[in-house]
C-alpha cells in the first residue's frame, strides 16, 4: 500500500501562509515544522504543513480561552 506524499517548496509553503521565505526557514531551523533536505534544498510534505497549520489554530484558541469568537 503505496502513500503518495505531495512536497512542496519553501517557496510554496510560505505562499500558501502568506508569509516570507525567510519566516519558513526559521520555523524548519526550530524544528516546528518538519522538512526534508534534497540537496542543498527543503521540502515540506504537504500533510506536514496541515499538521502544523491545525497545530496554530488549536493553540491560538486556547490562548483566547475557548473555541469561539468574541461576539460582535
Amino acid at each position: 500500500m503505496a502513500v503518495e506524499h505531495r512536497l512542496l517548496t519553501v517557496r510554496e509553503v510560505a505562499e500558501s501562509m502568506r508569509v516570507s521565505t525567510m519566516t519558513v526557514y526559521r520555523l524548519i531551523r526550530a524544528g516546528a515544522l518538519p522538512a526534508l533536505r534534497v540537496g542543498k534544498h527543503f521540502r515540506i510534505r504537504e500533510a506536514d504543513l496541515g499538521t502544523y497549520l491545525d497545530a496554530q489554530v488549536v493553540r491560538a484558541q486556547v490562548a483566547r480561552g475557548g473555541g469561539a469568537w468574541p461576539a460582535a
